[in-house]
């Protein structure tokens, strides 16, 4: 049984003339006929009753008429679904700044009829998230992949120190690390964003010091605020910086060998779903294009 012909027939039925059945399907009415004679021979039983002056339902067709309508409507319904916007649900952070800018704008040329859904969380959530299947992937800023997932290699990002604006160091153009060893660092708590605690405690260390713990960074805003009104520092993403409207703090480079965290995008360790491969290609994209880390 086809879906073809459950058409023809719920259309014969409905004309109860082939002629104009035909008409309505745009085909040949001997084609109308052929199918409805195969319909008939696959059910064991004839759904018309058919004569020179008319046409009519038996008690068979009758029955099978809102079956086949019901049937057509399903097959429709799974059509539309398919055809219905994709959604990409994925994983992001605060810090992203420009980058999350380009990459949208990259995928919306790329894939105008797939929507994307944005998901803020800490890198151990937008982890545990793509693991579970909530999230289709999530940029994180670690290389090492959790169990059952895999990290895509991105673009490098570089960090800069934010400081007080009235601090004497934000008049350097650039500062080194050891300059700030008697100022305490405000950081996110290490287990919402290990990669970055572990290079920034890290580089002080190579730095000659031990860096003077502050208060446990809350959002960025608040992290900001706070450094404004006193003697503080923290890092931040060099491509966020650009976007951050924060009067009383300065952003200031880190002298050579600098600080910088490659970003990746996680995702399932089986196979790669098609928005998730487009997604790839607007990253790519949005790494080449004016202002991209190419």
């Amino acid at each position: 049984m086809e879906l073809r012909q459950l058409s023809y027939f719920v259309t014969v039925a409905e004309e109860l003339h082939f002629g104009r059945a035909a008409e309505r399907l745009h085909i040949v009415q001997s084609a109308v006929s052929q199918q409805v004679r195969r319909l008939e021979r696959e059910l064991g039983c004839d759904l018309f009753d058919r004569s020179p002056r008319h046409v009519r339902l038996t008690g068979a067709g009758e029955r099978l008429l809102p079956e086949a309508r019901e049937v057509l409507a399903a097959a429709e319904r799974a059509r539309a679904a398919v055809r219905e916007r994709t959604t990409l649900r994925l994983g992001t952070s605060t810090g992203l700044g420009e980058h999350l800018d380009r990459v949208l704008g990259a995928f919306a040329e790329i894939a105008p009829d797939i929507a994307v859904e944005l998901v803020s969380a800490p890198t151990r959530d937008r982890l545990a998230q793509v693991a579970d299947g909530r999230l289709d992937a999530a940029f994180v800023r670690s290389p090492q992949p959790a169990p059952g997932l895999r990290v895509l290699p991105l673009w490098e990002d570089p960090l800069v120190v934010a400081l007080p604006a009235t601090h004497p160091l934000a008049r350097q153009d650039e500062i080194a690390l050891s300059e700030l060893a008697a100022l305490p660092l405000c950081i996110t708590a290490r287990r919402n964003n290990p990669a970055l605690v572990d290079l920034v405690v890290g580089a002080c260390h190579a730095a000659g010091f031990e860096p003077v713990p502050g208060p446990v960074g809350g959002s960025l805003q608040d992290v900001l605020a706070t450094i404004g009104l006193g003697s503080l520092w923290t890092v931040v993403y060099a491509a966020h910086s650009r976007v951050l409207h924060s009067p009383r703090v300065a952003f200031r480079p880190v002298r050579d060998p600098g600080l910088v965290l490659p970003t990746g995008l996680a995702v399932g360790a089986g196979r790669t779903p098609a928005s998730v491969e487009l997604l790839l290609r607007a990253c790519s994209a949005s790494v080449s294009s004016p202002g991209g880390n190419a």
